[in-house]
């Protein structure tokens, strides 16, 4: 096959992709926000206990910048250099918070509304290492498998975000590794991309990058379509330093931020749930306060992500029920404020596509995505605790979270859908609905119809080979990396990136000639 003829393709594939049905039963910001864990007396005892905590206790390790700026609004600095936050001061962070934004794609089609009820299902990890598509064994990531991760989401319907899933262990130099991981999630999707950044002075650099495929750096402000997710805190209540200072840069870039405390519970915040909880929202309200004092448009996302752990083994247990309620709860209190909000949802401890993966996964989403939470992070292909990602599985995750997506629409009972007048015909005429205009009329807009879950008879599944889900989905995920390579970067940019930056790829690696 030519190189043309595959170049057509890839564009049809592209095209296909951008050409949505015209009534789906699902889409990116479906409504959530139904299920509520904390009665109203419990959020008002969170969001107390919270504020109590910032003003009393605050945080320690504050940098320069941030002790200026906030005891400037009124902040205190105490004998033992914590820095307090007094209420008037971070309810005029939530009530001023940018609210209602879009996270945008590198094209308009891919762009995300951000705010109210709407949910949006994200990968996302970091994670040390993958599962082999061919061997099945774990071993570590690299920056291949970064991009191939990122245009198999690039590829998925009910994957709304690439959040950068793997970490490229093949890059030693913390700069390159920044670099090359913004360019590899970039190169790979057109969706909207988050990523961390190791150091503060690897910020301007991403943003240069950044800048350079917007057009200009302006373009870039008007629509930024990756955002930085900085962990501005060291549980329990100390800011983490260096990352404040990349908070405080990035904002400065314009980049929207997502401001993550990851406490885990029974190690670095309370064993309770309500404890672990209440202290992740004053962590992320304490980032809150500062990012807007940088700026007070910034497009900043709440998005406390408190972790639990086994505490027969210290080890981190991301797939029980106390993590999937925690998630909800934090989803609430983000509702609560109506401020954009990210939960992390789907970390299973499972090491395989197997029934523990399943069900934990679907329990965490679910709930995190039926309480509201806007961007779900590690929804898709995490697994292992954290410790890796299958690419197999984001072929699997895709048809589980269009069903979760399915179940926020809930029954919708309206005159119309209720179809009393549908019942009465059948009833009166051939008493089944199989062949009227009204199931036909319904069968695309009401139900979700997964591409890899398996619906047939035993016997025509046996007849067929009888394969399990995982090699199906394996299958599939070959077929993209072998065939699909996104091409939304124009080749005249790629190869400016490349004179302007050391990038790892190849040119061959992504489809491209050399």
């Amino acid at each position: 096959m030519t190189d043309a003829v595959q170049r057509r393709g890839r564009k049809a594939r592209l095209r296909r992709a951008a050409e949505p049905e015209p009534n789906p039963p699902v889409w990116p910001g479906v409504l959530g926000g139904r299920l509520k864990p904390l009665s109203a007396s419990e959020v008002a005892l969170v969001e107390n206990a919270a504020l109590t905590l910032l003003e009393t206790l605050g945080l320690s390790q504050a940098i320069p910048s941030m002790t200026a700026k906030v005891t400037a609004a009124g902040g205190i600095t105490t004998d033992d250099n914590r820095l307090l936050f007094p209420r008037a001061l971070v309810q005029w962070a939530i009530d001023g918070a940018h609210r209602n934004f879009k996270l945008c794609g590198q094209h308009p089609d891919r762009d995300l509304k951000i705010g109210g009820a709407r949910v949006h299902m994200s990968t996302g990890g970091a994670a040390p290492g993958v599962f082999d598509l061919d061997t099945h064994e774990y071993r570590e990531s690299t920056l291949q498998d970064l991009y191939d991760a990122a245009r198999i989401v690039d590829q998925m319907d009910n994957i709304h975000h690439f959040s950068r899933s793997v970490v490229a262990r093949d890059i030693d130099d913390n700069a390159l590794l920044d670099i090359n991981t913004a360019f590899a999630c970039l190169a790979g999707t057109s969706k909207h991309v988050s990523i961390s950044i190791t150091e503060p002075q690897n910020v301007a650099g991403i943003a240069r990058l950044c800048y350079c495929i917007a057009g200009s750096e302006a373009a870039f402000r008007a629509r930024p379509f990756l955002t930085v997710m900085v962990c501005h805190v060291v549980p329990p209540m100390r800011f983490a330093e260096e990352a404040c200072e990349v908070l405080e840069l990035a904002i400065k870039a314009g980049f929207p931020v997502q401001l993550i405390s990851a406490g885990q519970a029974g190690a670095t915040s309370p064993a309770t749930i309500a404890g672990s909880l209440v202290q992740a929202v004053a962590e992320t309200l304490a980032g809150l306060v500062f990012a807007r004092l940088v700026d007070p448009e910034v497009k900043a996302i709440f998005a406390p992500k408190p972790l639990v752990a086994d505490l027969r083994t210290g080890s981190m247990s991301g797939g029980g029920g106390e993590q999937a309620i925690l998630m909800a709860g934090a989803a609430q209190m983000g509702r609560h404020w109506d401020l954009p909000t990210s939960s992390i949802a789907g970390i299973t401890d499972a090491k395989r596509l197997d029934a523990q993966y399943g069900a934990e996964k679907s329990l965490a989403v679910t709930m995190a995505a039926h309480a509201g939470s806007n961007i779900v992070t590690q929804a898709a292909g995490m697994m292992s605790s954290l410790l890796g990602v299958s690419h197999a599985a984001y072929i699997t995750d895709n048809d589980l979270l269009g069903n979760i997506l399915r179940t926020l629409r809930g029954i919708e009972a309206t005159p119309e859908n209720i179809a009393a007048e549908v019942i009465a015909e059948v009833c009166r005429g051939e008493g089944h609905y199989l062949g009227e205009q009204h199931t036909f009329n319904r069968m695309k807009s009401d139900y979700f119809y997964p591409e890899i879950a398996d619906r047939r008879s035993p016997r025509e599944w046996q007849d067929d080979g009888g394969q399990r889900v995982g090699d199906v989905a394996r299958n599939k995920a070959r077929d993209i990396l072998r065939t699909y390579f996104p091409d939304h970067l124009p080749d005249k940019i790629d190869r400016v990136l490349r004179q302007s930056f050391d990038i790892r790829l190849t040119r061959t690696q992504t489809g491209r000639r050399e």
